[in-house]
This record gives C-alpha cells, structure tokens and sequence, in this order.
C-alpha cells in the first residue's frame, strides 16, 4: 500500500515522516498544515485504473492502493462514500444549465460527507497505536466521528460550541460520546482540543489540523471522476469553511491527473458565507490567512481562523478557481431551491454552494454548456431551524373537507 513518502509543509516546505504525534509543521505552528505526499511511479507500476471494474461501487475503500494505510484491505462496520451523483434536471432547467451534477454525501452514515474523513483518521490512528479519538466541531465532523468510533467501538471525545444546533449535538449523544459543549467559539474549542489530545494522548482528528483528513475527503473527487467516466467536470463547487473539503476535492483530482488516470482538472470555486469568509479575503489578497468574526447561520462552515486555510488558497489558485461568498439571505434562498429542482434537503452549508452557483450563472461566469458537479456536504434534518427560516409555514385549518376547499381554492 502507498505509505506517505512524506509530510510537506504548505508554508515553509519542510518536509516530515508521519508518526502519532505529527499533526502540523513544529516550525510554523496549526497553520502549517501538511501535504500527504506519495511515491506516484510506484503507485503507478502496481495498480491500474481498469483494475476498479472488478469492485463493487459501495464505499471510498475502492480506492485503497490511492490511500496512506497499510493495509491491503479493510473490513469497515458502516459503508462510507459510494454516494450518488445526480443528474438534477429540475435544477439544470431552473438554472440554465445543460450540466449539472449534485453529489450527494448526505448518503453518508451520519448524513455528512465529514465521514470519509473520520473513517480515514480512525483507521490511521489505529495503525499509528491510537486508542482513543477526539475532534473540535460545530456539528458534522464530531457527529461523523462519533458515529464511526461507535460503529468500531472506540471511545471518542467531542469539543463542541455551546451555541451548535441542537440536531447534532442529538446525534453526538445518541452515538454516546463523551461530549464537552465550550462556552466559547468554533476556535475556541479546536484549541482546547489540541491542548487535552495532546495531554491524554488522544489521536486528533481536527479539520485542517490531522493531515489525513484532506486524505480522507479526496475520495470525493475520486468518485466524482470515476462517475462521471473518467472524465472530470469543468467546474466544482464546494463550500468552505476550514477549507479542508476543497483541499480534498483538489487531491483527488490531481492525484488522478498525477497518475495519468484523468487528462486534465477542474477548476475549483469555493463558497463562503458572508460572516465568515477568511479563505476568500486571502484568496483575493496576498494570500494570508487572518482571522474574521464568525456571524453565519451556516454553522458547518463559520470558521474565524481556517487551519487549513492557506492550503485552501494554494489549492484554488492552482485550479484557476475562484472564491464566491453568499450572504445567509441568498443560503436560505437556495435551500428550498435545491429542494424542490432537485428532492435533496441540504443543511445550510451544503446550500452554500448552491447560492454560489446561483450567483455564478448570474454573472456570467459559468456557461450552459459548461460540465459543473456541486458537493452536497450535509443533509438539511442537521439544522432545521434554519430549513423552518427558509419557508413559509402553513397557517392550521380547521380539520373539515370545506376547509380543504377553501384551501386549495386560495393556491
């Protein structure tokens, strides 16, 4: 299997062996993140793109000879990636688009695309001599992996923000987590997180902070080619907010490419929220990550200092991409748009990228013909109390067949 040839720094290039403790470059600190690197002619020389004809379409471990683990097969409890991807003709006719795809990681165990991530660092921590897990998170990343520690029956340890939706903190607990709810930010408690895994000997699976993360989410990408014949889309959206997911989606891709498996990559557009878009700022600016104030109903991506931020602008430069925010007015727009062109429920965060694709196509900056795929990232029963600001509910009527007639006259 292709162990890591190395651990590069994305800020000073230094580069590292992994090892339980090597989270983030010791030079330059949690915004040193780490790039897996790979020996690809080895890779190469040993496995085929023909090769996955043979396995069946129903999880990310398809793509086990692209993936830093040791073993040659795994034997996971719940069955992670394998998710569809949609042709969405409502959406297309509604938007003007020709083609357009949705992949849905809703599908996922714990309804998150955050899954093929903690799949990945439970398994690595494991080989690395890890018993235990933790993770900072506003919802997703510790329902995902407070879900998948149950499954393989590990202990976890959640640091959450007081102020997260009520939904995932339910599915945390269901999942029986040791939950720790901060009185504080998102930031907050991913600094707590890191000081108490590194006190209890905790494997830390923090976004933008574990490098195996961005390892984990590039089978996304993987998919998406696979899907769509081996030919990438022209564009992907994603919405952003520590920026780990389009590092993802960006690995895959070029690890592809770097394989011969694909002749050419996306450009990658990534979409913020208004209140919280320190990619974007770095992205149009001198590629700096600074802090911002978080103020997003989108919950998932309300991040004031992205970890993996300055591999998020490298990544979206490297693509040709862009950098798209949306203001919560347009993100609540955009949910029950995706829902009634499309069937899918996304939370506010996977709407996110909707909003963006919207304000793209209105601009001019994506045309009809153009091959677009956008990653559906969480499923919309996480927040329903930002799905209730997105509708208008019905007023009750009274329970008679005349009331039922006046009602259906009036619409």
């Amino acid at each position: 299997m292709p162990l890591p040839e190395s651990l590069t720094c994305v800020l000073c290039g230094a580069a590292y062996r992994e090892g339980p403790t090597r989270y983030s470059c010791p030079k330059c600190g949690e915004l040193g993140t780490l790039r897996v690197a790979y020996d690809y002619d080895r890779i190469r020389a040993s496995v085929a793109r023909s090769g996955l004809a043979a396995t069946p379409f129903a999880d990310h471990w398809r793509y086990l000879p692209l993936l830093p683990l040791a073993a040659d097969r795994v034997d996971f409890p719940l069955a992670v990636g394998g998710t569809p991807l949609y042709s969405v003709p409502g959406l297309r006719k509604a938007l003007g688009l020709q083609r357009l795809w949705i992949k849905d990681d809703t599908a996922n165990p714990s309804a998150s695309l955050k899954d093929r991530a903690s799949s990945m660092v439970l398994l690595k921590g494991r080989e690395l001599g890890r018993r235990e897990f933790a993770t900072a998170s506003t919802g997703n990343a510790g329902a995902s992996l407070a879900c998948l520690s149950a499954a393989l029956g590990v202990p976890c340890h959640i640091f959450v923000p007081e102020t997260a939706p009520r939904a995932k903190v339910a599915q945390l607990l269901v999942f029986g987590a040791d939950v720790l709810a901060v009185r504080g930010s998102y930031s907050e408690a991913f600094s707590l997180c890191v000081e108490a895994s590194d006190r209890f000997g905790w494997y830390n699976r923090n976004t933008g902070y574990n490098p195996y993360t961005v390892e984990g989410k590039k089978t996304v990408a993987l998919e998406i080619a696979e899907q769509l014949g081996w030919e990438p889309p022209d564009t992907v959206v994603v919405a952003v907010g520590d920026g780990c997911i389009l590092s993802g989606v960006w690995k895959g891709f070029t690890d592809l490419h770097r394989l011969g498996w694909i002749s050419r990559l996306p450009r990658l557009v990534a979409a913020q929220a208004e209140g919280s878009q320190a990619i974007k700022h770095a992205f149009d600016g001198d590629g700096t990550i600074r802090p911002v104030t978080e103020d997003t109903l989108a919950d998932s991506i309300s991040v004031a200092l992205p970890r993996n931020g300055v591999m998020a602008v490298q990544d979206l430069r490297a693509s040709g991409g862009t950098a798209v925010s949306v203001s919560d007015g347009e993100i609540l727009e955009a949910m029950p748009l995706l829902g009634r062109t499309a069937g899918l429920f996304a939370e506010p965060a996977a709407a996110a990228a909707v909003a963006a694709l919207v304000k793209l196509v209105g601009r001019g900056d994506v045309s009809p013909a153009e091959r677009v795929v956008v990653v559906s990232t969480g499923h919309g029963l996480k927040d329903v109390d930002a799905a209730l600001q997105a509708v208008e509910a019905p007023e009750p009527l009274d329970c008679s067949i005349d009331a039922v007639e006046k009602r259906v006259a009036r619409s």
